[in-house]
């Protein structure tokens, strides 16, 4: 059997939690980490020195418009593929503008715009497009009710 290797434009928003356990903390301010393999506790990683847990919060493929909105509004227009903090009023402010997009599709050129690349897909203000937008709206409003520190990175 021959394996073909699907490229294209694979995007994530990932959460960071900070975990880290110090002596001068209460007890019920701490967090009890436990990583295991196979249902055996790994003895080679140590919980101590664990600072952040890394969650997937939101993960799109091809979705072009939105890439292009992180790019341009979280990392100053540098499309390198490097993770960029986002802030919560970048999150509203995707949010709103996705909504308003999803209210009126005349609106979509003009405010989120598709964007073209080498394996990023279709620039049609098709079904695709839309339905990437209601599953960004649904990432989006789960990640402002959680809270936290968010990254946004892509890679093709």
């Amino acid at each position: 059997m021959r394996w073909r290797w699907v490229i294209g434009l694979d995007m994530y928003l990932t959460r960071k939690t900070y975990v880290k356990n110090w002596d001068h903390m209460d007890h019920d301010q701490k967090h009890e980490i436990v990583i295991k393999k196979g249902g055996k506790v790994r003895r080679d990683i140590d919980p101590k020195k664990i600072t952040y847990i890394e969650e997937e919060a939101g993960y799109w493929r091809k979705a072009n418009a939105i890439h292009e909105w992180f790019v341009t509004n979280c990392q100053e227009g540098e499309d390198d593929c490097r993770q960029s903090y986002v802030s919560e009023e970048n999150l509203r402010e995707l949010l709103d503008t996705v909504n308003k997009v999803l209210e009126d599709h005349k609106l979509a050129d003009d405010l989120l715009p598709t964007a073209s690349g080498f394996f990023f897909g279709s620039t049609d203000y098709d079904e695709y497009y839309y339905s990437d937008l209601k599953d960004t709206k649904k990432m989006l409003e789960e990640a402002l009710e959680k809270g936290g520190e968010y990254y946004y990175s892509s890679s093709w």
